[in-house]
Formats: structure tokens, C-alpha cells, sequence
């Protein structure tokens, strides 16, 4: 099981400013910021659903290839509001929300680039209500 993750941006507020509008769509929210002084390398922010960040962004120089991250969520509903505040955030769209048969039969998600071009995902595994 995967603890923890995250990606490695180029502009530190900007990426925050992003993330916080994108990811507070699906629950998310900064829940942590430690600077290079403390974590040995870079200045960091911790995203996540109370009371654990999940998800990290660091300072420096971004990930090349850009990463892809994929946030499960409980509905599609979520889907939808995650790709629409992360649009509303900067984001560029990657992927309009919509099932996706080719991965399997009740696969919902949506795909958003972030400034760095991270391709940043909602995803929904349950079949539509």
C-alpha cells in the first residue's frame, strides 16, 4: 500500500495555489509546510484529507517526464468537480470527465495537466448510480 507521493514543481506558490484550489474539490487541503532548513533539500507542502497529508510538493526542479497521479474518489460527482476547479485553478484539461471502457467497465476519471505539466487525475472505480 502506498503511504505517500508527490511531485517536484518549479514555482513552490504557485503549485500550492493550484493544488489547494484543485484538490479542495475531492477534500483536500494543505495540511503541512516544512522549509529546506528542516526536510535537508527543498521547501515542501503537504496536501491531504485530515489529519494526513498523502500528497507532496517539493521545490526544485520538476520531474522529467512529468508524473502522472491519480486521486480515487467515492463518486463521480467528484470526478466532475475536481476537473472543474482544477480548470478554474490554471489547470489545462487532459481529459474531460467521462468512463474510460479501454481500462475496465465502471472506470470514470478526468485528467488535468498542472503548471509544470503533471497530468493529475480523478478517479472513480464504481459503476454509475
Amino acid at each position: 500500500m502506498i503511504d505517500h507521493t508527490g511531485v517536484t514543481v518549479s514555482d513552490l506558490a504557485l503549485s500550492k495555489e493550484f493544488y489547494r484550489r484543485a484538490l479542495q474539490a475531492i477534500g483536500y487541503c494543505v495540511l503541512a509546510e516544512f522549509p529546506a532548513e528542516v526536510t535537508g533539500g527543498a521547501d515542501v507542502a503537504g496536501f491531504g484529507v485530515p489529519p494526513k497529508a498523502d500528497f507532496w510538493i517539493a521545490s526544485g526542479r520538476p520531474n522529467v517526464p512529468p508524473v502522472h497521479i491519480a486521486f480515487r474518489v467515492a463518486n463521480r460527482e467528484l470526478v466532475k468537480a475536481f476537473h472543474r476547479a482544477a480548470l478554474a485553478a490554471g489547470g489545462r484539461d487532459n481529459g474531460a470527465p467521462g468512463e474510460r471502457p479501454h481500462y475496465h467497465e465502471h472506470y470514470f476519471g478526468a485528467f488535468v495537466l498542472d503548471p509544470d505539466g503533471h497530468n493529475i487525475e480523478a478517479v472513480c472505480h464504481d459503476p454509475a448510480t
